[in-house]
């Protein structure tokens, strides 16, 4: 597995010498940063996969560090701070943490809290990935979860028939469905209507998603059987 990056963001050496020497020491890339202006443009630059954030920075707190990563990404925030009322704990959590530890602290138990978070970010990076497909360097993507379907970021309106046959197409690429069981597995016993409809919704697809029928990208037909969805997913 790739190593993953974290941004340690602390104006105290010392500290930043501890986390850094700990993390490393369990296989990750650290970056550091003394300020909050620098720790954003770090952020910019290198993207990384969780943040250790203090809150007393020489320049600007840590809250508005916060809130203005809050405001582009959903990255693992871990809050470092002397601040340790229950009142701080509950505002850094409100804008945007997704954890608290306050100084001084066990680097045994930061490295707990790290893996924990990276843990659940990629936990939840594959269940998002599940609920969406993208093809063809994302010229048509598919979002299970809001029900869109997009081509080159445009939206395109399909209605749930549609919906529902080109995500069961597309999440089984290459597999050749026959219009029988296309009808079965969109609608089952409630389908009112002949196989060859099946034709007519793939039609609309084609029409609505700029798939040329001749030469179609995405969905393409099985003579004398049905169709199958040609391209994979992008990884």
């Amino acid at each position: 597995m790739e190593r993953e990056k974290i941004l340690i963001i602390d104006d105290e050496t010392d500290i930043l010498k501890v986390i850094k020497a700990y993390l490393e020491k369990n296989n990750y890339i650290v970056f550091e940063a003394d300020t909050g202006k620098s720790a954003l443009q770090l952020f910019e630059n290198l993207r990384p996969d969780l943040i250790v954030l203090d809150l007393m920075l020489p320049d600007m707190t840590g809250e508005e560090v916060c809130r203005t990563i809050r405001r582009e990404s959903n990255i693992p925030i871990l809050m470092l701070t002397a601040k340790s009322s229950e009142d701080d704990m509950v505002n850094g959590l409100l804008i945007g943490a997704d954890d608290y530890i306050t100084k001084p602290f066990s680097p045994r138990e930061l490295l707990v809290r790290v893996i924990s978070l990276l843990r659940r970010s990629r936990i939840k990076a594959v269940s998002d990935q599940e609920k969406s497909l993208a093809f063809a360097g994302n010229r048509l993507s598919i979002d299970q979860e809001r029900h869109e379907v997009s081509v080159m970021g445009k939206p395109v309106s399909l209605t749930p028939i549609e919906f529902k046959l080109l995500e069961l197409l597309a999440r089984h690429p290459k597999r050749a469905f026959s219009r029988l069981e296309l009808v079965n597995l969109i609608q089952g016993d409630s389908f009112e209507g002949f196989e060859r409809t099946i034709d007519v919704h793939v039609k609309n697809i084609r029409q609505k998603i700029g798939d040329d029928p001749r030469h179609p990208t995405f969905i393409g037909t099985v003579f004398g059987v049905g169709y199958k969805f040609q391209v994979n997913p992008d990884e």
